[in-house]
């Protein structure tokens, strides 16, 4: 089945999105802006919407089909991460402990970076055993603004989770 693409312009920059009617596949983080496609086909407008919604403070579960290509153990943690509330957080540590092996830290982080949709899939919200920020495919910066968004939501005012 054909892939399909569209872009978004979010507050943390543009992300292009891709997926069909089986699903998103991908969603990515776009440094360069010039010449983009801004159609989007029917199979992607859903996916826009519920982002909107998401950066706007309104959303904080997707409902969105998902169809990311990975391993078993990767899907198994992708599928616990979505378990993370919004504005919570978790640690490697914790997750592996989720997914039935306390020693997968390193697995799990590996997984947790091979997210191919970060923000819908909220790798964002996993920290390192230390409680810091550690490790996000679309910089750390972006990490930690959508923490502070989410935050800032929950608490009905602007905050900062890290200093």
């Amino acid at each position: 089945m054909e892939l399909y693409t569209t872009y978004y312009s979010s507050p943390i920059g543009l992300i292009e999105i891709t997926g069909n009617e089986d699903g998103i596949s991908s969603l990515s983080f776009e440094e360069k802006t010039e010449n983009k496609n801004t159609k989007i086909h029917a199979s992607l407008k859903e996916s826009v919407y519920q982002l909107d919604e998401y950066f706007q403070g309104i959303r904080k579960e997707f409902d969105l089909k998902l169809n990311p290509e990975g391993s078993k153990f990767k899907q198994k943690v992708w599928k616990q991460l979505m378990k993370i509330p919004y504005g919570k957080t978790r640690s490697y540590l914790q997750i592996s402990k989720q997914i039935g092996d306390a020693n997968a830290n390193r697995a799990v982080g590996n997984a947790n970076g091979k997210n191919p949709i970060p923000i819908i899939i909220p790798c964002h919200r996993v920290i390192g055993n230390t409680g810091k920020l550690v490790g996000y495919s679309g910089g750390l910066w972006r990490k930690e603004w959508l923490l502070n968004h989410e935050n800032s939501i929950i608490f009905g005012k602007q905050t900062k989770l890290f200093q």
